[in-house]
């Protein structure tokens, strides 16, 4: 056991030092911002006299409709769930600030945000805060270590990452593209087949209803492609569909969680055998004396928890963890109020996000159309590496620019 342990420590150091090095594999998120391109589809002008349905209201739907928008070329979104966002979904009322209960970090340079909202500059609009950890600790279950300062410090510095202190990513996907273009959302309207044998897409609604498209841009998420609630007629291709089963979308859910005082750091990194098992600050410099303690777990974590079988038995086995960990501070000072937010088992996403390398020849599997009627889009999709929603967003400028001129 202690020779596993220490070749996976020496694993774990390469992979540091990989990414420090500037090692390509590594060379996403901020340290990806050279790779983004100098115009995106928001600097060009397009004609195209056809009908294009979009499916799937989320930030690389939204964002390829403003482009739709933008040109006035005839569109329709086409939406499976009540709401617009996909992942992005945000709390008022919990706090005194907007909580995320989808993405939350900008896994990115600020500037990233003006190149996603067609602007000019360095000088973002978003008040930011650098996401640069003061404490942070690590649980084995038995074990509560700290890490030193100077190994998160270095981290920044390498791999700088950023949330928003005022609004949250919901927020500014809302009013930078969602605004623009809700009035063309068709809401509560599951996609279940498409047909591409003919000249025109039909795109075949969960109601029964078919409607007839020119050219569709799918933006569901992964977890939907892999169960496959969609049919395709013809089926995808073997090399599509590996691309597709090949990505790593893990079932996964955000828990937040109200206390009286701060017991907890910034982060409590947690060892779990997949994914991700982090407690957080979710109040991490923000204006606000409340203290919200937020859990994100991924992976054999989240299955774990699954089995308690109740949003309120993972509740009470998370508070016994703090417990254990505080001394029993956790419950002494819970104010009884929290939310759940259960992606993994979410109908029209069933996972969380995606998590594993992409590799060139995947991503043009995963780009490729159908026949040139049938584009994808989405951050499993981002061929620039920015992952997160900046990587969708980008995804969807791709995807749109290349239906519209008809590219493969």
């Amino acid at each position: 056991m202690n020779k596993f342990y220490r070749t996976l420590g020496k694993i774990t150091l390469f992979l540091i030092i990989a990414l420090f090095s500037g090692c390509s594999m590594w060379d996403w998120g901020s340290k990806a911002f050279d790779k983004l391109p100098e115009k995106t589809a928001l600097d060009e002008a397009y004609r195209f006299s056809g009908k294009v349905i979009v499916v799937g209201a989320g930030a690389s739907g939204l964002a390829a409709a403003n482009i739709l928008e933008k040109n006035n070329i005839d569109y329709e979104i086409i939406e499976a769930t009540d709401r617009y966002g996909g992942r992005l979904k945000k709390a008022e009322g919990f706090a005194d600030f907007p909580i995320d209960l989808g993405a939350e970090w900008i896994h990115n340079l600020p500037q990233i945000l003006n190149r996603l909202k067609g602007k000019p500059g360095n000088e973002v609009e978003e008040v930011l805060i650098p996401y640069q950890l003061d404490s942070s600790y690590s649980w084995d279950g038995k074990h509560y270590k700290a890490i030193p300062k100077s190994k998160t410090d270095k981290y920044f510095n390498g791999f700088p990452e950023y949330k928003f202190k005022y609004i949250s990513w919901y927020d500014f996907l809302d009013q930078n593209f969602a605004q623009q273009v809700k009035h063309k959302i068709r809401f509560n309207t599951p996609v279940k087949a498409l047909d591409y044998t003919g000249e025109k897409v039909k795109v075949v609604l969960k109601n029964g209803e078919t409607i007839a498209a020119d050219k569709v841009l799918l933006t569901v998420s992964i977890g939907v492609l892999k169960s496959g609630y969609i049919q395709f007629t013809p089926t995808l291709d073997k090399d599509k569909q590996k691309a597709i089963e090949s990505i790593q979308f893990l079932p996964g859910f955000k828990l937040a969680m109200k206390f009286s005082e701060k017991f907890y750091p910034d982060v409590i990194s947690c060892k779990t055998k997949t994914g991700t098992k982090d407690y957080h600050d979710v109040a991490f410099q923000k204006d606000t004396k409340e203290n919200v303690l937020g859990l994100l777990s991924t992976g054999s974590s989240t299955e774990a928890y699954y089995e308690l079988g109740s949003e309120e038995a993972i509740v009470s086995a998370v508070l016994k963890e703090l417990d254990q960990i505080f001394d029993g501070r956790a419950s002494k000072t819970y104010l009884g109020e929290y939310l759940f937010q259960d992606w993994g088992r979410q109908e029209f996403t069933l996972g969380s996000w995606t998590s594993s390398w992409v590799s060139q020849s995947t991503l043009e599997d995963l780009n490729r159309s159908l026949e040139k009627k049938i584009y994808f889009s989405g951050g499993a999709n981002d061929i620039y590496r920015q992952q997160g929603v900046p990587g969708s967003i980008m995804s969807g400028y791709y995807a749109i620019d290349r239906l519209l001129k008809g590219k493969e």
